[in-house]
């Protein structure tokens, strides 16, 4: 398939002058710099492809770490229209990114910046890009916990983030290459409770127990005169849904909910609200649902955290 006439232009804009990045370049420009990672280029295919995984819009804010020269924030604003800075510590790349972005023509919507990527500021990041290696992804992956807000995405060229798993991986195999994508999970591991108006039965009193190790939820509730689980638990971000089984007289009702952490008027994270369907007898309906945070999880290892029960 052929590129789109942006892709096309900017490949052509970069290749060319990658081609002659010396007549670019300030003599002695390049320093001796100690590199954690030595610069490799994404080739444009898969730049293209991680930028289609991140779903990249104008809206976003995409930080590279380790930007080299600078093509995936230059592929970033050309192509889909996202601003964002590249954080590279090799000076001689940095100035050779400014100047393909001044040929790219997107000055306005990228920056980039000489500073090591430990020291990097990612407040502002809605996507982050990664081709870093193994050792500098586990080193960088409690900074990105730390520091991201949840429902960031992260995409990574060729390196995994160790044991947090990814939300989805692809095998480029003209290539062989890889591409590793995650949502920074909201951390919501502790005691809930919700009073959930329930189609049919009336209010029900809900304490909902939450573990967490990354996205990876595990759960136990307890409902006053009902036996009920919670099955196919996901946490996309800051997105939560799940199923809960309810058997009350030996009839079972499904009820799938849907929702988010709140963040406006409870920037605590400790409330949940959103919408359920309940399915039975052939029958759906919608119903808004509400939880509240009674117990805060403590910390455990990285990524994860105990529970404690409210009084």
């Amino acid at each position: 398939m052929l590129p789109n006439p942006r892709r096309r232009s900017l490949l052509a804009a970069l290749s060319a002058a990658a081609g002659g990045t010396a007549a670019l370049l300030p003599a002695g420009v390049r320093a001796q710099v100690k590199l954690d990672v030595p610069f490799a280029p994404t080739n444009f295919t898969l730049i293209d492809t991680m930028l289609r995984i991140a779903n990249v819009t104008p809206k976003d804010y995409v930080i590279d770490l380790g930007s080299g020269d600078g093509r995936i924030n230059i592929a970033a604003a050309r192509d889909w229209g996202a601003p964002g800075i590249g954080y590279e510590i090799d000076p001689a790349l940095v100035q050779e990114s400014i100047e393909l972005a001044k040929i790219a023509g997107v000055t306005d919507r990228v920056s980039f910046t000489e500073r090591n990527l430990f020291d990097a500021d990612l407040s502002r990041a809605t996507v982050v890009t990664l081709y870093l290696g193994v050792k500098v992804n586990l080193r960088v992956r409690p900074k990105l916990l730390a520091e991201l807000r949840p429902g960031t995405r992260i995409v990574s060229h060729d390196f995994d983030l160790g044991d947090w798993k990814p939300d989805l991986h692809i095998r480029l195999r003209d290539y062989g290459s890889h591409v590793f994508f995650w949502w920074i999970p909201a951390r919501i591991a502790g005691t809930w409770s919700a009073r959930i108006d329930l189609p049919g039965a009336g209010v029900r009193d809900h304490e909902i127990v939450l573990r967490q190790r990354f996205q990876d939820i595990d759960a136990e509730v307890k409902a006053d005169g009902a036996r009920v689980g919670l099955r196919d638990i996901r946490l996309a971000g800051d997105g939560l849904t799940f199923i809960m089984m309810e058997e009350v007289n030996r009839q079972f009702t499904f009820r799938r909910f849907f929702g988010r952490v709140a963040r406006g008027a409870d920037p605590t994270g400790n409330t949940i609200e959103g919408y359920f369907r309940t399915e039975t007898g052939g029958r759906r309906s919608e119903s808004p649902f509400r939880m509240t945070r009674t117990a805060v999880a403590e910390p455990g290892p990285e990524g994860a955290w105990t529970y404690v029960r409210g009084n």
